[in-house]
Order: structure tokens, then sequence, then C-alpha cells
């Protein structure tokens, strides 16, 4: 945890490393660390540097996110596919079904990581690392 400088300031956690090393799946302190101990579940502290994530609160902003981005792809993907090719609606459900379904196990797990990356960045719920901050 951040302890305050002499002038009584946090340091500064830089966001967009706390998410890139979320999205990589670690913890966003040090870098090294395991973030999930499995699928989605994340692990309760870094066994490397010790940070504490058992009160993280990624909620809904993963899986709304991946659905935002596989839908973008998705339909992209498929209204060029309509346009280049003249292709059946079994095999459109043949190919878009599967890639709708990989891309969103691919990505949900690394956007729940930088999600969490962000809380602890810009410390919210608990990541606050001062006793006088309280989560309202």
């Amino acid at each position: 945890m951040s302890a305050p400088d002499e002038s009584g300031e946090l340091e500064p956690r830089g966001i967009l490393l706390s998410m890139a090393r979320g999205f990589r799946m670690r913890c966003p302190h040090c870098g090294k660390g395991k973030l999930f101990r499995g699928f989605l579940k994340s692990v309760d502290r870094c066994d490397r540097c010790g940070e504490e994530y058992s009160h993280h609160r990624a909620d809904d902003l993963p899986p709304y996110l991946t659905v935002f981005i596989v839908g973008h792809i998705v339909v992209a993907l498929f209204m060029g596919a309509e346009t280049w090719a003249d292709l059946s609606l079994a095999a459109h459900l043949a190919i878009w079904i599967p890639v709708t379904l990989v891309l969103s196990l691919v990505l949900l797990q690394p956007l729940k990581g930088a999600t969490i990356g962000l809380q602890w960045a810009i410390r919210m719920h608990g990541f606050g690392g001062a006793p006088a901050e309280a989560d309202h």
C-alpha cells in the first residue's frame, strides 16, 4: 500500500500501467503476482507484494465492456462478410456464434483485471492506502 509522503500526499499511481498490468492478469501494484486464482475469481492477496484484492468491486463493468467490444467487432465483421460474400443464414450462424463465444471468453478475464487495475490506480473501494478515506 502507498504511504503518504512528507507533504501528506499519497504517491500517484499510473492508471494506464495499472490497467495494463491488470489486463495481463497480473497484480496492478507490482506487475508480478497473479491476479486470478480461477477464471473470474481474483486472489485475496498478491503472493509477491501482499496487496489485498478481496475487497475489489469489479461487478458489472467487465461483462458490459466485453459485450460492447465483442458486439462491435462481430457486427463489423458480419457486415463486411455480408458485403463480400453471399452466405446462407446457417453459414452465418456457424461462423458468428463461435466467434462471439470465443471473443467473449478471451476478453472477459483481462477486462476484469483491467477494471481491478483501474480501481487500484484511482484508489476506489478500499484501495486508498489511507485510513481517512471512506467508501461512501
